[in-house]
This record gives C-alpha cells, sequence and structure tokens, in this order.
C-alpha cells in the first residue's frame, strides 16, 4: 500500500510540472555557443545590460545553465562567450519564452554589444574525457578546428585513438549549425593559465590530424560567474 501511494505522488508531483518545463530539463548531447562583442568603450554598460538580462531568466525560472567567459588571449580580445551544455533536440525548443527573451535582449543586451555569432554543437564522448557540460573552472582553453572536405571520419578516429591517454577534463563538439563545416570544438577547462600551458601533450593535437586540419584556433577564455547563470558549483573568480 505504501508502495501505491508513494507512485500516486510521484505522478501527481510530475503532472504538477508544465510539460515545456519538463522537455527543457531533458538531457542530452547538444550544446549552444554563442559570441558578443561589446561596443567599443562600452564594456561596463554592457556587463551591467547582462546581468539584468540573466535576471530576466532567473524570473522567467529558466532551467539551463548558462556559462559566461571573457576572451582573454586571442584576436578577438575581451569579446564575450556564452554557452548552455547538455540538452536535448526537445530541451532546445523549449527555452524561456522566445518573444519576451528577445525584448529582453533589445532593451538590455543590444544597445551594447554586437552578436556576431549562434551555433549548435554535439558532443562527442568517445573522443572526450568529461561529462557533455564542461567545469566551471576558472579558465578555459577554447580550440576551433576546421577540417579539410572529405577528413571528418579519419579526424574522428585520430582522436578516439587518442581519447585513452586524456588525464584531465578534455571535451570534444562538433558543430551541426551556425558555420561552415565540418568544425570541431575542444574545451580544456582549468585552474589556472599554468594549468594550460604546462600541459603540452593535451594542448597539442595528434601529429596524424595535422594534414586533415584547414584551420586551428585556440584562445584562452576567463569565467565570469556574475555574467553566468546556474552554474553546478560556486567557481574561484577568474583573474582579469
Amino acid at each position: 500500500m505504501r508502495h501505491c501511494w508513494l507512485v500516486v505522488v510521484g505522478l501527481l508531483s510530475s503532472a504538477t510540472v508544465p510539460p515545456p518545463l519538463l522537455a527543457q530539463s531533458e538531457k542530452g548531447p547538444y550544446a549552444r555557443i554563442a559570441v558578443l562583442r561589446p561596443h567599443d568603450g562600452d564594456t561596463v554598460d554592457f556587463e551591467a545590460g547582462y546581468i539584468r538580462h540573466l535576471d530576466f531568466h532567473r524570473q522567467a525560472k529558466d532551467a539551463w545553465v548558462w556559462y559566461g567567459w571573457t576572451i582573454w588571449a586571442g584576436d578577438r580580445q575581451r569579446w564575450f562567450v556564452y554557452a548552455t551544455f547538455g540538452h536535448s533536440a526537445a530541451s532546445l525548443d523549449h527555452p524561456v519564452p522566445p518573444a519576451d527573451d528577445e525584448r529582453d535582449n533589445v532593451v538590455n543586451v543590444a544597445p551594447h554589444a554586437e552578436f556576431t555569432g549562434n551555433a549548435i554543437l554535439e558532443y562527442l564522448p568517445a573522443l572526450s574525457r568529461g561529462a557533455a557540460q564542461p567545469s566551471p573552472s576558472p579558465r578555459l582553453e577554447l580550440t576551433t578546428v576546421e577540417v579539410k572536405p572529405g577528413s571528418r571520419a579519419d579526424f574522428e578516429a585520430a582522436l578516439q585513438a587518442r581519447q585513452p591517454s586524456l588525464a584531465d577534463e578534455t571535451l570534444w563538439y562538433r558543430m551541426v549549425a551556425g558555420g561552415t563545416t565540418p568544425r570541431y570544438v575542444r574545451l580544456r577547462a582549468r585552474a589556472s593559465l599554468s594549468a594550460i600551458l604546462d600541459d603540452r601533450t593535451g594542448r597539442t593535437l595528434p601529429d596524424r590530424v595535422h594534414p586533415l586540419v584547414a584551420r586551428e584556433t585556440v584562445e584562452i577564455l576567463n569565467l565570469r560567474p556574475t555574467l553566468s547563470y546556474g552554474l553546478p558549483r560556486e567557481p574561484v573568480q577568474a583573474a582579469r
């Protein structure tokens, strides 16, 4: 009888959660990574506006986790990267109300920044070490690799062969939409800059993939906890 009551309570609890919210929380392999370029001399107002926009997500009871990083090293220095990870396709179909989200973006973010990119990527566990969502560490190495046409299978096979030797969190994603393909993104979250630089083996791609690569870009990002939402645990503030 007690077991029956537990089942009934569980069903009633599920019934109180709106279907869109259940779908929004569904886990899967997909990530969304987007980039904003704050207007020159407008960084302070941009960050204040973005914080207000995150408050909209909080009030909308957004079930997604949003990471925010500032690019510290790279051609896009001081640009802002925001991302959410670990979604199913159904989850991506159920963000916070899009019209309200856009309206708040137009008011708080758009006056201070340019939207420069938005991509959907698929996590590749066979090539990676770690979960679909990166650790919220102070530093993040972001490597973007454009592979020559027809080389996708060989590129992934080379990375999969190297996977057992990965010692620390190394996450690979294949871009599904949002730019030139085939393109891959590798994320390596680390506690410090020295942890990234001292890992010479982990930083470099396997020698056998170099003939397959058309372009490779490496950037180092600083995590911005105040420009993030719902991080899995309280991180240490990244260096500026």
